[in-house]
């Protein structure tokens, strides 16, 4: 997805692979969800509220969407349910804000009491133009960073035991974007990397930032988790390119209206966008620890595959592991 905020900091062969992608025709969804029981965060709206509607179609038998907003995850399920009135699934609206450590956590202990959790798709993220700060953090750092990853370690605990009450393998689905490969990353150059991106001046790379962070915590966590003599879990991420959605709400002018002519030009309809995550939430082991494009597994950035990238891979693992810790402690205990 091209960075709307701030100047563009674009690979040599990013704009090729771009266009190529936008264009490129996705396979529908065919594989059956059947019996099956998932989460999607960021439900209510955009690429998430089309991916629970093709999960729903594809016969899951619990889809609970995680939303901010009741009222408007309850607009959702209407939506969904109009466009599929012979549907046989459950679908259930659970309020969870992603800015707030303590609603992940009270989400997390509901989720706790489910008999099983196939799915975990955490596809909420934020991206905001103006500087504000969440939990000690900048927002987007706080949301697509930090809670995504606390919420992510507290369901390893329901996800590992479905595996074994159910001998299934199930999936954690993190949302990334191309965004990735356009962040300018000034705060590797830190001693410490996570208080350095509480710089309002760099605001404009923020989100790329923050998707850039994800990746690098997917491609640290995933070993460790294969690792673990616990049951096994399929860790992936993707990229949904871009797409009709809600993220860029808060572009300002004039790159609102860069953003509406970007859209109507390139952009993917919400729903094909969506099939890159029903994608990732149905692969098998050869998505584990990768990054998905155009619903097929593939690699991220060269910068995040270069001895460079690898260095601050590391050091943005472990700085938001200890984070996590201090949120909740005995959280990496889960890994």
């Amino acid at each position: 997805m091209p960075n709307l905020f701030g100047n563009f900091n674009l690979p040599t062969d990013f704009l090729g692979r771009f266009l190529k992608s936008q264009f490129k025709k996705l396979p529908y969804p065919e594989t059956s969800f059947a019996g099956q029981t998932i989460i999607i965060t960021g439900a209510n709206t955009g690429l998430g509220l089309e991916a629970a509607r093709h999960i729903v179609r594809l016969g899951a038998a619990r889809v609970i969407l995680a939303c901010r907003t009741i009222s408007k995850g309850e607009a959702a399920v209407a939506s969904i349910s109009a466009s599929l009135p012979n549907h046989k699934t459950i679908i259930e609206v659970w309020q969870v804000d992603l800015t707030s450590y303590a609603s992940v956590k009270a989400f997390c202990v509901k989720v706790d009491q489910l008999d099983r959790l196939d799915v975990m798709l955490e596809n909420a993220g934020l991206a905001v133009p103006k500087y504000e700060e969440f939990e000690g953090m900048e927002s987007t750092v706080t949301v697509n960073v930090m809670s995504t990853f606390l919420m992510a370690l507290l369901v390893l605990p329901k996800l590992r035991e479905s595996a074994a009450k159910f001998n299934i393998v199930p999936r954690l689905t993190i949302v990334a974007s191309d965004a990735h490969e356009q962040a300018h990353f000034k705060e590797q150059a830190s001693p410490h990397i996570l208080p350095a991106l509480k710089n309002p001046e760099l605001q404009q790379d923020r989100y790329n930032v923050s998707k850039l962070l994800e990746i690098f915590i997917i491609r640290e966590l995933a070993p460790q988790l294969s690792k673990s003599d616990k049951e096994q879990i399929i860790l992936n991420t993707l990229t949904p390119g871009f797409c009709h959605s809600d993220l860029m709400r808060h572009a300002v002018f004039p790159l609102n209206i860069l953003a509406c002519i970007g859209k109507s030009l390139l952009a993917r309809t919400t729903e094909v966008g969506s099939r890159t995550l029903v994608a990732a939430a149905a692969a098998g082991e050869e998505s584990h620890g990768a990054y998905m494009v155009d619903c097929m597994v593939s690699e991220p950035s060269k910068y995040v595959r270069s001895e460079k990238g690898k260095d601050a891979q590391m050091r943005v693992y472990t700085e938001v592991m200890e984070a996590l810790e201090k949120v909740e402690p005995g959280i990496t205990k889960h890994i």
